[in-house]
């Protein structure tokens, strides 16, 4: 027996996936995005150029393809925001804002446990060619509004950083090192290689003993300069004004290297250590990273489906799913009325009506139970009389009533 591979899973009911995925839509539309799609595979040299040669996905997450000798390096897509911007680059978008949303699969070479799969699914929204920070606001109002008011989530936080301008973090990396020099003989491996490849990500640390020291260092809030300390102000005056609870955050500084400015994580303590399940920010040099003529300040952000269902799944029943439509099941009995039971079916469906067909035959009391285990409204039964008569007997299967009527009346009488 084969076993699916792990770190994956197998949706057997698509019913809360595809609620998501609608509510996520139809919301997003509201704010005049559109949805687009790229490949899952992409080349290896965008996501060095973009996500950094530092980053955890870069370094050892990345399912690289072997595709022969001599041909360019691809990957199964680790994230989507450099697909996109590698879209709109590659296609010549000129008019700003090109604001997008995809869905898919997204593939990182993890350990898989609650909420982290090594095949995840994730909606990604961009914003690209927006310059004012109060897109940032709106965006991060658009997801508040998604989570609490149409998916009725209460259990979350949103935590928030400003990580300033490249200038910003020039200066504030040159104190956050001899910070970190003082308590080299206390930090963690992992940190001290951090502190020397990709300072920021120290931040990241899982270990209590860092996070500890964490709380002393220098912020880089503290250390804005006069444009981007505006900013920072401006968002959160924004964000007050409209009504979205937030928590600073100064360890935030999201894994991926293209982020500058405004970065946020929806979290809940819910979903174990794994908590974050949407998390996203500014970047405005990535366009011209991809190969783009000229920068375009953008922000974006993605959601985790995985991990936003583990928080649906308690309080599913109270959600708006669509209901299945009403199943009609045909029980011919016997190979005689076996063609008939095929027309029969095939009217019902013209006129739309969910139907199917019994063909293996059984006994009658046999085929109800297999309809009834099947969650059929109505069967339609087709034996030697009723095909003589051209009538078919419709039993309704949850009052146990039964009705004789002409088969070319059933339809009409089933949509009633």
């Amino acid at each position: 027996m084969f076993k699916r591979v792990k770190g994956t899973q197998d949706f057997l009911d698509l019913s809360l996936f595809n609620f998501i995925v609608e509510q996520m839509k139809q919301h997003l539309q509201l704010y005049h995005f559109h949805e687009i799609a790229t490949p899952i595979i992409e080349p290896t040299e965008l996501f060095k150029r973009s996500l950094g040669l530092q980053t955890e996905i870069v370094k050892k997450e990345m399912f690289l393809i072997d595709v022969g000798k001599g041909e360019e390096s691809i990957c199964l897509r680790p994230e989507a925001t450099a697909p996109i911007v590698r879209a709109f680059v590659e296609n010549g978008i000129q008019t700003t804002p090109w604001k997008v949303f995809t869905y898919g699969p997204m593939f990182r070479y993890e350990r898989p446990q609650k909420g982290r799969y090594r095949q995840f699914h994730q909606i990604t929204i961009e914003a690209i060619g927006v310059h004012s920070i109060g897109y940032d606001a709106q965006i991060i109002k658009m997801l508040d509004c998604l989570f609490h008011e149409i998916l009725t989530l209460n259990n979350y936080a949103l935590q928030l950083n400003f990580l300033g301008c490249i200038k910003d973090r020039e200066a504030y990396l040159h104190k956050l090192y001899t910070f970190l020099e003082k308590h080299a003989d206390t930090l963690c491996n992992l940190c001290l290689e951090r502190k020397e490849k990709n300072i920021m990500r120290v931040f990241d640390c899982k270990n209590s003993k860092c996070q500890e020291i964490f709380t002393k260092a220098p912020k880089l809030i503290d250390n804005l300069c006069d444009t981007c300390a505006q900013e920072w102000q401006q968002l959160r005056d924004d964000l007050d004004l409209l009504a979205v609870s937030y928590l600073i955050t100064p360890t935030l500084v999201r894994g991926l290297d293209y982020y500058n400015k405004t970065v946020f994580e929806f979290i809940s303590h819910n979903l174990g250590a794994q908590k974050e399940f949407c998390g996203g920010g500014r970047y405005d040099q990535l366009v011209r990273e991809v190969g783009g003529k000229e920068d375009q300040p953008s922000v974006g952000a993605g959601i985790g489906i995985e991990r936003l269902m583990l928080l649906l799944e308690p309080i599913k029943n109270t959600l708006p799913l669509p209901e299945l439509p009403a199943l009609h099941v045909i029980i011919p009995m016997s190979e005689k009325q076996q063609l008939l039971a095929l027309l029969v079916s095939n009217e019902l469906h013209i006129h739309k009506l969910c139907t199917d067909v019994l063909l293996d035959g059984d006994s009658l009391k046999g085929m109800l139970r297999k309809a009834n285990k099947m969650g059929a409204a109505y069967c339609l039964i087709l034996g030697e009389e009723e095909q003589r008569k051209h009538e078919v007997t419709i039993k309704n299967m949850m009052t146990g009533e039964e009705k004789r009527i002409p088969q070319s009346e059933a339809a009409t009488y089933l949509m009633r």
